[in-house]
C-alpha cells in the first residue's frame, strides 16, 4: 500500500483558539486528503479537499459563500486532486473509489470531479444530511449541494464492512480492502459519521478532524471555545481525541487533516497560489 497526503489548500486560523494556551499568531492549516495506491485496489482518494466549488465557484448559494468568505481558504492549484494525478500521469477516471471521512464542504468539496468512483463513507450520516434542514447542515458545516446527487448508487458504507481489531486502544474498526491494510476507525465528535483510517502496516493513523494541532489532542491543550462550538458531540468529540493520544503515546505516527507541520507522507508541494 502506497499511502501520501496532498494538500489542496490553506486555511488561516489564530492558534489561541485552535488550542488552548496557544500563542496569538495566526497559523496557515493545510487541506488536506489522502493518495492511496492499493496493489489490487487501485487507486484511492481519502477526501477530495477544498476546491473552488466551494470558494470561488458561480451559482453558490449565500450561505456556501459566507463560509468561504469568513474561513478565507486560499487554494492550492499544484495540490488539486487533478493536478496530483497529472503529474502521475494520470487523470480522474483513474481513480477507482473515494473514502470520504465525513461530509464537511473541505473534504467534498472535489467529489463532482470522479463521477464513476466508489465511494466508501457512513450511510447512516449521508442519510441524515439528507433528511436534515438548510440550518441543521449549516450549523455542522455540510452543505448537500457539494454532494453529488445519486451518489448513494455508489456508496458502500463502513457500517457495514467486515470488522478488525486494532492496538493502541482503537478497538475494532472496518476493514476497507480485505486485507488490513486499511481500517477505517471510528472517531466520533467532529461531524456526524467522522472516522479516521489506520493503516498498521505502516504504524500510521490518519485521525483527520479528530484535532486540529496534534497539541489539541492532549486534555488540557484541547481547544476551548468557539471551536467546541462547532462539534457534533463536544464529550464523544475529547473521547476520540484521547484513543489518537494513546496511539501516538504507544508510538504509532499521527497525521491530521489540518495541522500545518509537515509529515512525513506529505507529497513536496509549494505554497498556495
Amino acid at each position: 500500500m502506497e499511502i501520501s497526503f496532498a494538500n489542496s489548500g490553506f486555511v488561516p486560523a489564530p492558534e489561541a483558539v485552535l488550542r488552548r494556551g496557544g500563542a496569538w499568531r495566526w497559523r496557515d492549516l493545510r487541506v488536506r486528503y489522502g493518495v492511496l495506491r492499493h496493489p489490487e485496489q487501485g487507486l484511492w482518494l481519502v477526501d477530495t479537499g477544498i476546491g473552488p466549488q466551494a470558494v470561488s465557484a458561480q451559482g453558490r448559494g449565500l450561505a456556501l459563500r459566507a463560509y468561504a468568505g469568513a474561513l478565507r481558504y486560499r487554494l492550492s492549484a499544484e495540490g488539486a486532486p487533478e493536478a496530483v494525478l497529472a503529474q502521475r500521469g494520470l487523470h480522474p477516471r483513474d481513480v477507482a473509489g473515494v473514502i470520504v471521512t465525513h461530509f464537511h464542504a473541505d473534504h467534498v468539496a472535489r467529489l463532482d470531479a470522479f463521477p464513476r468512483a466508489r465511494i466508501v463513507a457512513h450511510g447512516p450520516a449521508l442519510t441524515q444530511i439528507r433528511a436534515a434542514g438548510k440550518l441543521a447542515n449549516l450549523r455542522h458545516g455540510v452543505f448537500p449541494g457539494l454532494i453529488p446527487q445519486g451518489v448513494e448508487a455508489r456508496l458502500t458504507c463502513v457500517t457495514g464492512l467486515p470488522h478488525v481489531a486494532l492496538p493502541h486502544g482503537l478497538g475494532k474498526g472496518a476493514d476497507l480492502f480485505g486485507d488490513g491494510s486499511c481500517v477505517a476507525v471510528d472517531l466520533p465528535g467532529h461531524a456526524a459519521g467522522h472516522f479516521g483510517l489506520a493503516f498498521p502496516g505502516a504504524g500510521l493513523l490518519y485521525a483527520c478532524d479528530a484535532a486540529w494541532l496534534r497539541e489539541g489532542l492532549l486534555p488540557e491543550t484541547a481547544p476551548g471555545l468557539p471551536l467546541r462550538l462547532v462539534l457534533e458531540d463536544r464529550a464523544a468529540a475529547a473521547r476520540s481525541a484521547a484513543r489518537v493520544a494513546a496511539w501516538q503515546a504507544a508510538g504509532g505516527q499521527v497525521v491530521l487533516c489540518h495541522d500545518p507541520e509537515p509529515c512525513a507522507w506529505d507529497l513536496p508541494q509549494t505554497e498556495a497560489l
